[in-house]
């Protein structure tokens, strides 16, 4: 009581007179709320529904910011309506209609998104089988078909590479259809099928070592379609591409792992039998396989370990060094299985 007869006898008579006034003003105001209003028109109220039914859409729901967005619109639409037809209310009606078409442009472009991409004929099977386990999006799938990469045809008979001739540094290719045939020296190594990488080996093995040539040759078994990437290009974009890239190393390491195991079963992944003469690592078992690349250190080449370790005589010797040097697996790290 004391500090506040202070604050009254040292304030100015004037400023003394408005704070009663305003208090005056409260209390008046106090009493008038106990006479309420009349309800609002039922177009308000739906107004209000709709703003409330968007936001408790769930945000697990696939299309719950699209539902959000038109729940928006449709509620700024009746409170449209309700400012012009029952209260004239020009104010209302302009914020609704700024906040109507922001609504609407956010719906447009999400919808725009959610549309369908369509992806080549020729190139879903290599997407469904390959890239869409590994959640790469059909658009972002597009630009990678899309800007640098062609698709090819080579007849039966018809070589895609020759070895000590055809150059590694032009292309990365995937067999679309048909089956080919790799071969050293004349000697059957093993065949390549549909959504496979075709000369991923090479690729690997001469990331770091540019000039090289093919030290086998691959042959077409069957009239096939592959895909071929230019290999500069391909770099580039995968570079500014971390997810891509990081897809690309999963899907060739795995690639050339199933063509290691294709040496010892020479029938895996064909669709047909191919009239060639055995494998050359066929005597090799898959166990001693596995056996040699678990126990090999990081230091060592693990390929070449196996072939080492797995052969007892000198005939499998033989077969296997014209193994790796039809791959020049010299360059191939460990990694590559893993």
């Amino acid at each position: 009581m004391a500090t506040e007869s202070i604050l009254i006898t040292t304030l100015p008579m004037d400023l003394n007179s408005q704070i009663n006034n305003v208090t005056f003003g409260l209390n008046e105001n106090e009493t008038l709320c106990e006479n309420w209003r009349e309800i609002h028109h039922l177009v308000f109220h739906l107004a209000n529904t709709c703003f409330a039914a968007g936001l408790v859409i769930p945000s697990t729901l696939n299309l719950h910011m699209i539902l959000l967005r038109g729940m928006l619109c449709l509620g700024c639409i009746f409170f449209i309506i309700w400012a012009i037809l029952f209260r004239c209310a020009l104010d209302i009606m302009i914020w609704n209609a700024t906040f109507l078409s922001m609504n609407f442009m956010h719906f447009i472009y999400l919808v725009y998104k959610k549309r369908p991409i369509k992806i080549e004929k020729d190139l879903k099977g290599i997407y469904h089988r390959m890239f869409e386990p590994l959640h790469v999006s059909p658009e972002l799938f597009n630009r990678l078909t899309g800007q640098f990469c062609e698709i090819k045809t080579l007849a039966k008979g018809q070589t895609y590479a020759i070895e000590d001739k055809t150059s590694v540094d032009d292309r990365l290719s995937i067999l679309l259809k048909g089956i080919m045939k790799v071969s050293y020296r004349g000697h059957f190594l093993h065949a390549i099928s549909p959504n496979a990488y075709i000369d991923s080996p090479e690729f690997r093995s001469t990331e770091m070592n540019r000039g090289e040539t093919f030290q086998v040759t691959i042959t077409a078994d069957d009239n096939c379609v592959f895909l071929c990437w230019s290999r500069e290009r391909l770099t580039y974009f995968l570079e500014s591409e971390p997810f891509l890239y990081e897809i690309f190393k999963y899907l060739i390491g795995k690639d050339i792992t199933t063509k290691l195991y294709s040496l010892n079963d020479p029938t895996l992944g064909k669709k047909k039998k191919l009239d060639t003469q055995p494998s050359l690592c066929s005597q090799l078992s898959v166990m001693e396989m596995r056996n040699s690349l678990a126990s090999t250190s990081d230091n060592e080449d693990g390929l070449q370990t196996f072939l080492r370790g797995t052969s007892t005589t000198s005939s499998q010797r033989n077969n296997q060094q014209e193994f790796c040097n039809a791959y020049g697996v010299g360059p191939l790290s460990h990694a590559v299985f893993c």
